[in-house]
């Protein structure tokens, strides 16, 4: 498993023990529950890791990243912006 892959299962772990059900792209929809996280939701300026739903309406964004970038949050904080920005603005 690359560790992109193992990244990926922990976040989905994580999110369906708070209560979202994870969907990949190609089983998107929107009505099977009330909190939903979307992977690889597409924007304008490319895939956002995950795009988070509440009864069908974009509330968040998670942007996934290495545990050594975690203390420069900052350094991704232009990309989290765009990909909101496109998210809401569709």
């Amino acid at each position: 498993m690359t560790p992109e892959a193992k990244g990926r299962q922990a976040i989905d772990d994580k999110l369906a023990k708070a209560g979202w059900l994870v969907q990949n792209m190609r089983q998107f929809n929107l009505v099977t529950q009330s909190g939903i996280a979307v992977r690889e939701y597409p924007t304008d300026t490319g895939p956002a890791d995950y795009v988070l739903f509440v009864d069908r309406l974009a509330v968040g964004v998670i942007e996934a990243k290495r545990d050594e970038a975690g203390e420069h949050l900052t350094d991704t904080e232009a990309q989290t912006v765009r990909v909101m920005a496109t998210t809401w603005s569709s």
